[in-house]
């Protein structure tokens, strides 16, 4: 495994990020998917004993029933200052507003129940899950840099936002004293490539680090046409992603599968291999061990420039999709895939 540095922090992360939504009760979630507890540890398990050390979750995954499985392994598997452990906070609710429940009280609330659902007393990373439109600016940074100052994290980071968000913030943060946001997880793969249009530059340019989510394009990037999967066929979600664009991006998968072929290798290893020159870690969700074991194949996998621009030059631009497409005011006041009792709190 290959350690690398979490943009301005002193974090070393493995290069490999265990995405854990494909954990926690069904029951308590939307995805059928989702795997019970016992082979969740598994997989974590395996994750700790081919070198990664960084694990993603979210309060919003399964009714934080992800965090609490995650917790539970980490605790019987390995030390916790041997681990990078982040989780998300979803925007306030409707109720929480109503309630004049200010921003600074709602990440409080939140960050509580997680620490909670995974029994630890800090996270290393608390990240703000989606940009909340009915929240000042000034009451997101300044309650996260209440929760750094009480240790309850020791940095905070981002997801699905503009770079002009976050830029904003960090101005902000500046200004004020507060803590900045250090790293950016955002939609990112081979074959949906926006994130190079201004985020890629800002994180550059600030020593951000990038740790996408959707590494491996719920699976298109991992399977061939005759290969199929119960994620791939199920979820609707990554479905809404992909679906549309799923002519023009065959061709950047037919050229994967070549790679991997010529390489005598996954095709996992060859798209995760090309991620791992443009960010600091993928977040690879896995809900087999066979997925960690060949996400972390990837890591000692290097294309040579030619392969790395025959992987791209097919690429066209697609529209916003997903969370993404619904980072607008008018969004923010209706009710999307989070919904109020995935909260847990």
């Amino acid at each position: 495994m290959e350690y690398r540095k979490l943009g301005n922090s002193d974090l070393m992360v493995s290069a490999i990020c265990m995405g854990c939504m494909g954990f926690g009760d069904p029951h308590n979630g939307q995805h059928s998917w989702t795997l019970d507890e016992k082979k969740s540890r598994e997989i974590i398990q395996k994750g700790i004993e081919l070198g990664v050390n960084f694990f993603d979750t979210a309060i919003g995954y399964q009714s934080g029933t992800s965090e609490q499985y995650l917790g539970r392994a980490l605790k019987d598997f390995v030390k916790r200052d041997e681990v990078v452990v982040a989780t998300k906070f979803l925007p306030r609710t409707q109720e929480e507003i109503d309630k004049g429940i200010s921003g600074q009280q709602h990440i409080e609330r939140m960050l509580n129940k997680s620490l909670e659902n995974l029994g630890m007393d800090h996270v290393d990373l608390y990240i703000y899950h989606m940009w909340d439109y009915q929240t000042p600016l000034y009451e997101i940074m300044e309650g996260l840099n209440n929760m750094v100052k009480a240790g309850k994290t020791r940095y905070i980071g981002i997801s699905n936002c503009f770079a002009f968000q976050l830029a904003q913030a960090n101005a902000l943060a500046e200004k004020y004293g507060f803590a900045k946001f250090i790293s950016v997880q955002g939609h990112y793969n081979l074959i949906f490539r926006e994130e190079e249009r201004e985020m890629a530059k800002l994180c550059a340019q600030d020593n951000i680090a990038m740790t996408p989510y959707s590494a491996l394009a719920g699976g298109r990037l991992a399977k061939r046409p005759n290969e199929t999967s119960k994620r791939l066929v199920e979820d609707s979600y990554a479905k809404l992603k992909y679906d549309a664009t799923a002519k023009q991006d065959h061709l950047i998968i037919e050229r994967v599968m070549e790679l991997a072929d010529r390489h005598g290798v996954s095709m996992t290893e060859i798209s995760l291999a090309w991620l791992l020159k443009k960010v600091t870690s993928p977040i690879v969700g896995t809900t087999k061990t066979s997925h960690i074991e060949g996400a972390v194949k990837a890591v000692d996998l290097k294309l040579s420039e030619d392969e790395m621009i025959y992987l791209e030059e097919c690429y066209v631009p697609h529209a916003l999709v997903g969370v993404m497409a619904q980072n607008t005011p008018a969004a923010a006041k209706e009710k999307h895939v989070w919904s109020t009792g995935n909260q847990n709190i």
